[in-house]
């Protein structure tokens, strides 16, 4: 029996959790985000309230009205603030007791009441009634940083222009509508006992149907405490001055918490006493106002009855807790993503986490958003130019001579030698006089006359050097044939002399002319390293690099390169001259 209670009990909370969701304002039955406020309440309710002036402070005799359209129902009684029963403190204007309990400001000409708020709420009326004749003239300021500075909120007065030097305002124009104006309505003092001051913020307010798209009318109607100033009294109504006061029974103020459209609730108070909203939406802060860490996909919005404005989390690809908005990203990506992931784990890296960092290559097998999903290279230490490799194949980058997926052997025609920097050197071969390719030697006067191939030893010095328009260090790795030429996949290792027309180093084209070749003008075999030495001006196109009779492929020596570099610092310091 114990489980199935225990069953039962994990059931319940099942459908009772399940009910609680599908109760939620903030989301429709398909658990879309939807606009939401939360409930409006009575701020003023059991708060205390500030009077200015309180009567009974010495003990003083007022007199009041017992019926509203009776002018000669005049009572007067002793007000005596030691006197529970005889006072009529500020208290009175926020309890539960209505317009049973009264608080008289004693025989002033003006006075005021301050109510704290205690957070940052929209306000949709503020209600007084009175238990003394409605004042001749009454105003309403507002504060929206907890009384350091007041703004007019509304006027009332029966001569607007005397009392506060505003015309009177029966309708609210779009140019004032976030400004306050002066009404003589609800100035009138009958009913002598029992008036009713109200004042709706939005009411008559041109944009006030546009309320959720308007901040300046949001702005408006935001406050963190409301001042009443009662400023005059109506005269001849039968009340001496010593014995005429202001008498307000109750002091409502309707609103709801400053939500932003993102809470239907506002739960206990926060620090400082503050109401604190219960953000949904992925969005966070005492008044909803910013999105949760790490769903800032998108900028925060105040949701609007069209839109949510729900907070995005930022796609780290399971790599990271954390990320930034960027509003330059945002916008070049069509207002559809801002985010940038900070930290990414795992060995990845990127605005989503979506590569590898360096040194790193994906494992395909996996998907991105595995904890496995980048692997070390293992670029081998000593045959691989570094630890980076290609992301996609794994490919390390090998020094000269090492090949392999991690460069851990010697390539075809090396061997392996005893220093760390080059660790593969070229397997010494007897030079030979025959190609490598299909061709018929001809050795009659055509060839006899085309060119003069030298085989001799080449000396390089500074004066042939700079007489020449490039001078490559350059490994040939393929060749075929096309037409009259042969083209050759080159490898450049080093350039000493740059031509105008720039050669890069890496892969790219060399071609030969197949006359050339056949009439043994250059001496040519793929896997061979070569110093490369022509000029453009003798070349057929001086666009691509052309090697011909004119030109010299001599094999390469190790030894040539420190003379080399030396003979480029040269040419840097102005040494070579046209000739």
């Amino acid at each position: 029996m114990p489980g199935v209670w225990q069953g039962l009990g994990v059931l319940l909370s099942l459908q009772l959790a399940l009910l609680g969701l599908a109760s939620d304002p903030c989301y429709d039955a398909a658990r879309r985000p939807r606009y939401c406020l939360p409930e409006p309440a009575d701020l003023a309710a059991g708060r205390p309230v500030q009077a200015s002036a309180t009567c009974g402070r010495p003990p003083q005799r007022l007199c009041a009205f017992r019926h509203p359209g009776d002018a000669s129902s005049r009572r007067c009684r002793l007000c005596d603030g030691a006197d529970p029963a005889a006072a009529h403190p500020a208290a009175y204007l926020t309890d539960a007791g209505g317009e049973a309990t009264c608080w008289q400001s004693g025989p002033v000409a003006n006075a005021s009441l301050t109510l704290a708020l205690g957070g940052r709420f929209e306000l949709l009326y503020v209600a007084l009634r009175f238990c003394s004749p409605r004042p001749h003239s009454l105003a309403l300021y507002k504060s929206t940083d907890h009384g350091h500075s007041w703004t007019p909120f509304q006027f009332f007065s029966a001569r607007c222009p005397q009392a506060y030097g505003l015309p009177p305002a029966s309708a609210v124009s779009k140019a004032s509508d976030h400004e306050a104006i002066c009404t003589a309505a609800q100035t009138d003092p009958t009913p002598l006992v029992g008036g009713l001051v109200a004042f709706m913020p939005l009411a008559g307010r041109p944009l006030a149907r546009a309320f959720e798209y308007s901040p300046v009318l949001q702005d408006w109607v935001t406050a963190t405490d409301l001042r009443v100033a009662l400023d005059r009294r109506h005269r001849g109504l039968g009340l001496r001055g010593r014995e005429a006061s202001y008498g307000v029974s109750e002091l409502q103020v309707g609103g709801r918490c400053r939500c932003n459209g993102h809470a239907a609730r506002c739960g206990a108070a926060g620090p400082g006493g503050a109401p604190q909203c219960q953000c949904r939406h992925n969005t966070a802060g005492p008044e909803c106002e910013t999105c949760r860490a790490f769903y800032c996909d998108r900028p925060w919005q105040r949701a609007t009855p069209s839109d949510a404005h729900e907070c995005v989390a930022c796609e780290c690809n399971r790599h990271s807790h954390r990320c930034r908005f960027n509003m330059e990203l945002y916008k070049l990506s069509g207002r559809r993503s801002g985010g940038v992931c900070l930290n990414c784990r795992h060995h990845t890296a990127g605005r989503h986490c979506h590569y590898c960092q360096p040194g790193f290559k994906r494992d395909l097998a996996r998907p991105i958003t595995s904890r496995r999903a980048c692997k070390a290279c293992q670029c081998h230490p000593i045959g691989a130019v570094g630890s980076m490799c290609n992301q996609t194949t794994g490919q390390c980058q090998c020094k000269m001579g090492v090949t392999g997926l991690t460069c851990n052997r010697c390539a075809q025609g090396f061997q392996q030698s005893r220093t760390a920097h080059i660790p593969c050197i070229r397997v010494q071969e007897v030079m030979t006089t025959t190609a490598a390719y299909p061709l018929e030697w001809n050795t009659g006067t055509e060839c006899q006359t085309h060119c003069n191939p030298s085989h001799g030893r080449v000396h390089m010095n500074l004066r042939k050097y700079c007489k020449k328009d490039y001078v490559l260090h350059a490994q040939l790795l393929a060749t075929v044939e096309s037409g009259e030429w042969w083209q050759f996949t080159t490898s450049v290792l080093a350039v000493y002399r740059q031509r105008q027309v720039p050669i890069r180093r890496g892969e790219q084209p060399l071609w030969v002319p197949r006359q050339d070749l056949a009439c043994g003008c250059l001496l040519l075999q793929v896997g061979k390293a070569y110093l490369v030495i022509g000029n453009d001006a003798e070349s057929p196109d001086p666009a691509r690099l052309v090697l011909d009779r004119n030109s010299l492929a001599l094999p390469w020596r190790n030894v040539w390169a420190h003379k080399l570099r030396r003979f480029q610092q040269q040419n840097r310091r102005g040494n070579c001259r046209s000739p």
